[in-house]
């Protein structure tokens, strides 16, 4: 049987030691990145690596027990980016330090996360400085 431990290595070592949503490096965090559930548990999702990601604490809070939210043009509810098998260029592409979304889904999921927060372009600037952004 696998650990927990050896899951949260497994699923950092994945992600690059970044977060699956808003790509911020850990290295320059304060605060300790989490296993996050991309289905949570609370909607029928599993604990197994095919449903978990890497997320800094800002993207895990916000998305909290959430699978989609409202797309900012329409209004209609779209589903949240799915790091397990949604691929990031076909939703999101960068623009300076912002996130740029293409598509519902990618909408959907910079305002559900505030991917594009005034401390998330500082970040991402500071990232600039050390070699880390663009991701």
């Amino acid at each position: 049987m696998t650990s927990w431990a050896e899951i949260e290595r497994l699923v950092e070592a994945r992600a690059g030691g970044r977060c699956e949503y808003c790509r911020m490096h850990q290295s320059l965090q304060g605060a300790t990145f989490h296993v996050e559930h991309v289905v949570p548990k609370s909607r029928g999702g599993d604990s197994t690596p095919d449903n978990l990601a890497w997320a800094c604490p800002g993207c895990n809070l916000r998305k909290s027990d959430r699978v989609e939210a409202a797309d900012p043009t329409d209004g209609n509810l779209a589903p949240l980016f799915n790091p397990r098998t949604d691929v990031r260029s076909d939703h999101f592409r960068w623009k300076g330090f912002r996130v740029e979304p293409l598509t519902a889904v990618a909408r959907a999921t910079v305002a559900a996360l505030d991917l594009n927060h005034a401390r998330r372009i500082r970040i991402r600037q500071a990232e600039a400085t050390f070699g880390l952004f663009p991701p």
